[in-house]
């Protein structure tokens, strides 16, 4: 019972950390627009980040696709880890490391919800892609 409520709150974690971002990346926001020029992906990088960020809420949120939005999630979450610890540094804009400890909250709750689907994904997900013809 406890793995499934923590299963659950990990999924919700992370779908509501990334959709609540997606709000500042499509409205071009300050802090979403300085990241991506500091950066070098402004305007397009910001508005494919938040396209997948979408997706990988969405797919998170639905049991049979959790796995996909976590691994999307993990994916996602070590390029703006790199980006925190190579270019913006920790604290962006006066945050006091807010965005980058999200950023660490999303990447643990979809490695928390990959490895939770670790046997699915053996068992059902890798046949599949690698079936012999």
């Amino acid at each position: 019972m406890l793995k499934k409520i923590a299963y659950l709150v990990a999924r919700l974690a992370a779908a509501i950390i990334m959709g609540q971002t997606l709000y500042f990346k499509f409205t071009g926001s300050a802090e979403s627009m300085y990241i991506f020029k500091t950066v070098g992906m402004e305007p397009w990088g910001r508005w494919l980040v938040g396209i997948f960020e979408l997706v990988a809420c969405i797919l998170i949120l639905i049991p049979r696709t959790a796995w996909m939005g976590g691994v999307l999630a993990v994916g996602l979450m070590i390029g703006a880890i790199g980006m925190h610890l190579t270019t913006l540094g920790i604290e962006v804009m006066g945050d006091k490391g807010q965005l980058f400890y999200y950023a660490l909250i999303v990447f643990l709750c979809g490695l928390y919800v990959v490895f939770s689907n670790k046997e699915r994904i053996q068992t059902e997900v890798l046949p599949k892609i690698f079936k012999s013809k």
